[in-house]
């Protein structure tokens, strides 16, 4: 008998109470899987519901490291340049340091690398 795979959860029932497996919407996600490339022209059902729970996570790691930021300022409150200095201080995010950048072109306030960056889960 086949057994249920790893996204069983994400797929049938929500995740963690919620009413549904996705709190994403999966029509915006549709429209720029389908826009990312001319090759792309049938999409399963199942793959936007695998990329919202992608992007979930990754929302998720880049907000508690943004947070980090947050309590070293000694804040409550979390601000785009929170997210900026998370951005530079983590190497994961490399590909996002264009998108933090100021308006003038220059760089944000970068946070010091630091091993208290890391985010314990």
């Amino acid at each position: 008998m086949r057994q249920a795979g790893t996204y069983s959860a994400i797929l049938m029932g929500g995740i963690a109470g919620r009413t549904g497996p996705h709190s994403l919407p999966l029509a915006r996600i549709k429209k720029i899987m389908k826009r990312s490339g001319d090759d792309v022209k049938m999409i399963s059902g199942e793959a936007p519901i695998v990329f919202s729970k992608a992007c979930e996570l990754f929302i998720e790691e880049l907000t508690q490291r943004a947070w980090m930021v947050t309590l070293q300022g000694k804040r409550r409150t979390l601000h785009k340049e929170d997210v900026a200095a998370a951005v530079m201080a983590t190497d994961i995010f490399d590909f996002l340091i264009q998108m933090v950048s100021d308006s003038n072109g220059g760089q944000m306030a970068p946070a010091a690398k630091s091993d208290s960056m890391v985010v314990e889960r």
